[in-house]
């Protein structure tokens, strides 16, 4: 049984991205977890979906590692994603975006999502 379930949307195959390092930090803390990236086919050994909408499994989490104008793209898509906690990670937001998000009603989360489970980015070099 998994802790929980996370889409990492900008997930990535480099491990010096934290795209990647939240991949294995919610790998080594027992979640379920799905890559989301537009180029890639495998991730830290997960299928890697195209879209939010491609995953047919209730999440819990979205991690969000990409820059603030596409992460403003995404908004309209996930507010039908109720009860989802969305995590803005270090860059992947400005004022603007998280004001939009949480007029859109979704359930913000302003920091390392990463550090949220315990885990520091540095652990996973």
């Amino acid at each position: 049984m998994s802790a929980g379930t996370i889409a990492v949307v900008g997930a990535s195959r480099n491990r010096q991205k934290f795209g990647n390092k939240c991949v294995r930090a919610y790998q080594s803390a027992g979640w379920e977890v799905f890559p989301v990236n537009l180029h890639e086919d495998e991730i830290e050994g997960c299928a890697v979906f195209r879209t939010l909408q491609d995953i047919q499994v209730p999440l819990d989490r979205v991690s969000l590692y990409l820059p603030p104008a596409r992460t403003r793209a995404l908004l309209a898509e996930m507010t039908e994603m109720r009860g989802v906690e969305v995590w803005f990670n270090p860059g992947s937001a400005d004022p603007q975006v998280l004001e939009e998000a949480t007029r859109f009603g979704i359930e913000v989360r302003d920091g390392c999502s990463i550090v949220d489970i315990g885990k520091s980015p540095a652990e996973f070099p």
